[in-house]
């Protein structure tokens, strides 16, 4: 069975617009994640730790036959799979990728919640969301 996930996307050290495309690459790659639409890159100010570079953001549909957790970690390899390390939270970053929401699935587990905790809360988040699913974005603004 095929459902319908959210993804943003961020990167603000290295080349930022390549490993967005790199990482929308090896997304797209995976057997079981097809990248169905996908928004324009918008540079931001970073968020919660505001004194690194600027973000490039996006934000992705996908169909996949994952379920959400098995979707979170398939973004998470991918993350370490092209070098990223985490040293702090809300620090630089090479790429990010975060699950923004599944389905219209609400769910709050030590590994995930969706959708998004502060997903509401970011503009970086929720323009390019606009841009390709705008009633999913409403959506999550709405659950604020």
């Amino acid at each position: 069975m095929m459902a319908t996930a959210w993804l943003s996307l961020g990167a603000n050290i290295g080349d930022p617009q390549a490993q967005l495309e790199e990482a929308v690459r090896l997304l797209d790659a995976h057997e079981r994640i097809a990248v169905t639409a996908r928004s324009s890159i918008i540079i931001t100010k970073a968020w919660g730790k505001t004194d690194q570079p600027d973000f490039a953001n996006m934000a992705l549909a996908v169909e996949t036959g994952l379920s959400p957790i098995d979707l979170l970690h398939a973004c998470l390899d991918i993350e370490r799979d092209m070098g990223r390390v985490r040293h702090e939270v809300w620090g630089p970053r090479l790429i990010d990728i975060d699950l923004i929401a599944y389905e219209r699935v609400e769910m709050d587990s030590a590994k995930l919640t969706l959708p998004h905790r502060f997903a509401h809360e970011r503009d970086f988040v929720l323009l390019p969301l606009r841009e390709i699913a705008p009633e999913t974005a409403d959506w999550i603004s709405n659950r604020a």
